[in-house]
């Protein structure tokens, strides 16, 4: 119960704690100091490094033959029968020794010092010069076994071969009756399983019925898989949907803009980079070469440039966005070429587009102008430009009857307005429509 009082204590080590780790065992840190430093229990340390060393064996170099552990004491002779009486020399000198003494010991080379804390030679003064099997604790090592099993523990079936034989004795004739897998899971508590997890063991195969015996799954189109979304969880840490609302609600006076990229018809390489901002709805767009992190770094880098590293500041102090992975490199957002920070990036749930509606919902206006199937490749940054100066002239309900651009000139800074290029449209002079960029 204790562990649990410790922060952060039940969340998995990351590479960075792993780091740590092994930066400290070389400084000959204690396995309780350790673990008040990465606030984790001194049971997880231990496990850690029981679980992750990794072996090194002793430098055979130079060593004897002979690999009793009594080579130093041992004074025997004629060990051998058939070599006596003639052999004169000490059995230890003899190469047949350890294959026909009845007393061979092997020679130990475990280190009585590995079977205490911190079980590692990492810290060990004599590593260097010592003779015996090593262990030793590598992060990136660790990390990578930890990975693995991460992904090994969630895949096959967590059932035995009786017991899925026995679901299947049950649910199998079940479905062939025309009954669904709730109405199964709702008449057989006994089962002690999901609808969710039936659905999965008949998806996979390993029952009689398969998909075909479900007339209303079949008839279901297979959900997309979002291939480009980010990879690596560990950048999430401190910049998830949750992290923002806490601070959003501790700086309730904080501009916050809504970021988000719009891509063209399938083959197209050129995309668009859209900022919202929530206070008055302005839509800012910058056409990109490609759907990259260094794409996105380079836009974010040459507006920095523009407004001055203050006024970036105070114009997008906090940016929300998806998990798409052109945003894969918060760090480097957040960073200005002076190195340092600019803005804070945080990261929506995924597949909870809502939780960005304005950017979303203003998407819907880009759209009218290059509906979807449209190529980007042949648009200049002008008529980008164009586009949203159109865009945000045109009147809004949701505004009271008034303009992003009139909003916007009162409650965006002077400078970072002008340095935008943001141009107003008379009202009977906008255009919405795929016409505007051909005129």
């Amino acid at each position: 119960m204790m562990s649990k009082l410790i922060p952060g204590n039940q969340k998995h080590l990351t590479l960075n704690d792993r780091s740590e780790i092994e930066r400290q065992l070389v400084l000959g840190t204690s396995i309780p100091v350790i673990a008040s430093l990465l606030c984790k229990d001194p049971t997880t340390i231990t496990k850690e490094l029981k679980r992750h060393r990794v072996s090194q064996p002793h430098n055979p170099f130079n060593e004897p033959d002979n690999t009793c552990a009594l080579f130093g004491e041992c004074k025997r002779r004629h060990v051998c029968p058939g070599h006596a009486p003639q052999c004169r020399k000490l059995c230890r000198n003899c190469r047949f020794c350890n294959s026909t003494c009845k007393d061979f010991k092997p020679r130990d080379y475990s280190c009585p010092r590995l079977r205490r804390p911190p079980f590692v030679c990492n810290g060990c003064e004599n590593k260097r010069s010592c003779r015996l099997d090593k262990f030793f604790y590598r992060s990136n090592i660790a990390h990578s076994r930890y990975k693995t099993v991460l992904v090994e523990a969630r895949e096959g079936l967590n059932i035995t071969a009786e017991n899925l034989a026995a679901l299947d004795a049950v649910v199998s004739p079940l479905i062939l009756k025309g009954q669904s897998p709730y109405l199964i899971c709702l008449n057989h508590p006994e089962l002690n399983i999901s609808e969710k997890t039936l659905y999965n063991y008949i998806t996979s195969g390993v029952l009689s019925v398969g998909n075909l015996e479900l007339p209303k799954k079949v008839k279901y189109k297979l959900r997309h898989s979002h291939k480009s979304q980010i990879k690596d969880r560990q950048i999430f840490q401190n910049r998830t949907y949750n992290d923002f609302l806490e601070f959003t609600q501790a700086n309730p006076q904080t501009p916050v803009v809504e970021m988000d990229t719009v891509l063209g018809c399938r083959g197209s390489h050129k995309v668009l980079l859209t900022f919202f901002f929530r206070s008055c709805s302005i839509m800012l767009a910058y056409l990109l070469n490609d759907k990259t992190p260094g794409s996105v770094e380079s836009a974010f880098d040459k507006l920095e440039k523009k407004l001055s590293a203050p006024v970036f500041r105070s114009v997008f102090p906090v940016i929300l966005t998806d998990r798409g992975g052109e945003f894969a490199t918060p760090n480097a957002l957040e960073m200005s070429i002076e190195l340092s920070q600019r803005t804070r990036i945080y990261y929506c749930d995924t597949g909870a587009s809502w939780q960005k509606p304005g950017c979303e919902k203003n998407h819907e206006y880009i759209r009218k102008i290059l509906p979807k199937g449209s190529s980007f490749d042949d648009l200049s940054q002008a008529d980008i430009n164009k586009m949203v100066w159109h865009i945000n002239s045109a009147a809004r309900e949701s505004l009271n009857g008034q303009t992003p651009f009139t909003l916007g000139k009162l409650l965006i800074q002077k400078e970072a307005f002008e340095a935008f290029g943001l141009r107003k449209i008379k009202p009977d002079n906008v255009f919405l429509t795929p016409e505007l960029l051909a005129m």
